[in-house]
């Protein structure tokens, strides 16, 4: 049986796919820091930040170091049998 994790499940648009590779390595990003890393217009990336916040991949953090701008993050979606509610049998 092949299990599917919550981020295939979804349809995101290819920007969303590239942000969401970009946030694997867990290190939280500003909008600045992804423009720069991504290579993809800032008004595209906007939106690639919505459509995550929408379907809750990702969380935004406060930054402490310049409170202006907000820290992206891939938000840990648990995998099967991570979870305390699931009994295993």
């Amino acid at each position: 049986m092949v299990v599917v994790n919550a981020v295939n499940k979804t349809r995101l648009p290819p920007s969303a796919r590239i942000l969401m590779r970009l946030l694997d390595d867990g290190k939280p990003r500003t909008f600045k820091d992804m423009t720069n890393e991504a290579d993809i217009a800032p008004r595209t990336i906007r939106y690639a930040l919505k459509r995550l916040k929408e379907k809750g991949l990702i969380i935004e953090k406060f930054n402490f170091r310049d409170a202006r701008q907000v820290l992206y993050q891939k938000k840990e979606v648990p995998e099967l049998g991570d979870s305390p509610d699931v009994a295993t049998v």
